[in-house]
């Protein structure tokens, strides 16, 4: 099914290439780069153009400060509860990964 707005969309897209609005762009007559997962591309971008990280990322981030804390800590209590900590985030980053 056609878009609602095609009609529309296209007579704008002539229009402008008629004025040479599409002239002498950046990369005009090179391939496109290459788009490993089309599908989600524009949301991948957006994404990583407002500075978000997938979530295991976020969580590999935390078990390594985990690490940092537990070679930097003393107290037997404290270290195991870092311990347990880092078993639940390794956990998560598991999970994280598997959902993509």
């Amino acid at each position: 099914m056609d878009h609602p707005l095609i009609d529309l969309i296209t007579a704008k897209i002539r229009a402008a290439e008629a004025e040479g609005q599409f002239d002498n762009l950046p990369g005009a007559g090179k391939p496109l780069p290459r788009c490993d997962d089309p599908e989600n591309a524009v949301m991948h971008r957006i994404l990583k153009e407002n500075g978000a990280v997938p979530e295991f990322v976020t969580l590999s981030r935390e078990l390594a400060r985990l690490r940092e804390e537990l070679r930097d800590t003393g107290d037997r209590t404290r270290r195991a509860e870092i311990i347990k900590d880092m078993s639940l985030t390794e956990a998560r980053i598991e999970l994280a990964r598997k959902r993509g």
